[in-house]
């Protein structure tokens, strides 16, 4: 992931519960920047990377992830004194997502196939946050494109380990957004599986900052996805709930 340096603070985005802002950076870019400071903590922001990078390589639409350097000092220019306090809070290394102008929120239509690959992937990384309230979907340039991954990966909030967990079941994708729209979720894990490999996941849990992990270590995220995928347990699972 490249790395940028935080300019200015342009404003904040109230749509979710982490006061994620939009931020102008040192390359001229606009990011999407979610906070280590705010109340969802750090963890947010790695099951951010995994997920979204775990995306990516398996060719869905996400945009790019960075890392931004926030300096406390950017507060002294904001009036608003929560956003003071986050921004003095988050000083160092945050994560961003590059801003996608013109963006529209998700809407039917919808390919049967991407939708049945888009369930399976979040029933894969444990994901509550694609619903109807909430489908963190957007439509730009004539794509799909899946944004907020922070609340993936939920077994990692247990000090348990994760590899215990990997087989529980994951009722919430019942809830899925896409769940109506998709077709057999068992063939989109013999689409998709194969992509999930132990050098991929192994590149992608050492993204983050180390600091930013708390509860577990990198390579455990690795095992738990690895486990998962083996077992399909998942992907039967949200099969039986379309």
């Amino acid at each position: 992931m490249r790395t940028v340096t935080a300019t200015r603070y342009v404003t904040p985005l109230r749509e979710g519960g982490s006061l994620p802002g939009l931020m102008e950076a040192d390359d001229q870019g606009l990011y999407v920047v979610k906070f280590r400071g705010a109340g969802q903590g750090t963890l947010a922001l790695v099951a951010e990377v995994i997920a979204g990078e775990l995306a990516r390589a398996m060719g869905f639409p996400v945009p790019e992830i960075v890392l931004v350097n926030v300096s406390a000092e950017l507060a002294a220019a904001e009036a608003d004194p929560e956003i003071q306090d986050l921004i003095k809070a988050s000083d160092g290394v945050n994560l961003g997502m590059d801003f996608l102008p013109g963006a529209f929120p998700f809407a039917p239509p919808i390919k049967a196939t991407f939708a049945a690959d888009v369930v399976w992937f979040d029933a894969l990384i444990g994901n509550v946050d694609r619903t109807a309230k909430n489908p963190n979907l957007l439509n730009w340039h004539a794509r799909t494109w899946l944004i907020d991954h922070g609340a993936a990966l939920i077994a990692q909030h247990s000090s348990a380990a994760l590899v215990d967990s990997a087989l529980n079941p994951f009722p919430a994708i019942s809830k899925h957004v896409l769940i109506s729209f998709a077709n057999s979720i068992l063939d989109a894990h013999a689409r998709m599986s194969s992509h999930v490999t132990p050098d991929l996941l192994e590149n992608i849990v050492n993204m983050p900052p180390k600091d930013w992990f708390k509860n577990h270590a990198p390579e455990d995220y690795a095992t738990y996805l690895l486990k998962r995928v083996a077992d399909k347990g998942f992907a039967a699972e949200a099969e039986n709930a379309r």
